[in-house]
């Protein structure tokens, strides 16, 4: 029998987003809009809209949908924005974001993820996007500054450089601290040098490449 990827998605949206404190109504709209099954790999296909973390390659999982709503919700996306992402995975909350947002940039570390993403997003029809091979962390350097960044693998501590990337008045999203309990933790640019940071929730994520925690040396 063919699974109701219809069905399955609004009550994605019903019964694990919404009740994870996600109201924001263009938020809940995207989810319920884009086919987050066409952004997995066929054999996850049936899992595309449960609450857990799917498997996408490299040891990295997507996101877990309760997770990409809270992410949307703190970033407050305007329809002007420009967007940096760090870490694209398997394109998904790429492709929210752009239907949030003026364009999106978002770069990954592996070449194969950036080329499904791209045929992924382009099958939903959505154009607004800059895809990208890159380390970000040590090596890749954006054209400009973003009005929001947000990094989709979690880090011990937030790359200066990733600050840099950021307009006055914008927003980086970023899962920070030590495994297995780590802060998701938004930053505003309020000028001059200073960030206003607020908590948004616990978690446990992959770490970025070259963001995890250093060695312990044990004698």
């Amino acid at each position: 029998m063919a699974m109701n990827f219809e069905q399955a998605r609004q009550n994605m949206v019903e019964n694990q987003v919404r009740p994870w404190e996600v109201l924001d109504a263009r938020v809940l709209d995207v989810l319920g809009r884009l086919h987050r099954d066409q952004f997995v790999a066929p054999e996850h296909r049936a899992l595309a809209y449960a609450d857990v973390g799917l498997p996408i390659g490299h040891g990295e999982n997507m996101l877990k949908p309760v997770l990409e709503g809270r992410v949307l919700q703190a970033l407050e996306l305007k329809e002007d924005e420009h967007v940096l992402e760090i870490g694209t995975g398997s394109g998904f909350l790429t492709a929210c974001m752009a239907s949030l947002s003026g364009h999106v940039t978002s770069v990954d570390i592996h070449a194969d993820f950036i080329a499904a993403a791209t045929q992924r997003i382009a099958q939903a029809g959505i154009d607004n996007v800059t895809l990208a091979t890159g380390e970000a962390v040590n090596a890749w350097q954006p054209a400009g500054q973003f009005d929001a960044l947000v990094v989709t693998g979690a880090v011990y501590e937030i790359p200066q450089r990733f600050l840099g990337w950021l307009k006055p008045g914008g927003r980086l999203l970023a899962v920070r601290g030590e495994s297995p309990v780590q802060q998701m933790v938004l930053l505003t640019h309020e000028g001059e040098g200073r960030y206003r940071e607020e908590n948004i929730l616990e978690t446990d994520l992959p770490y970025l490449v070259h963001a995890e925690p250093p060695r312990k040396f044990v004698f």
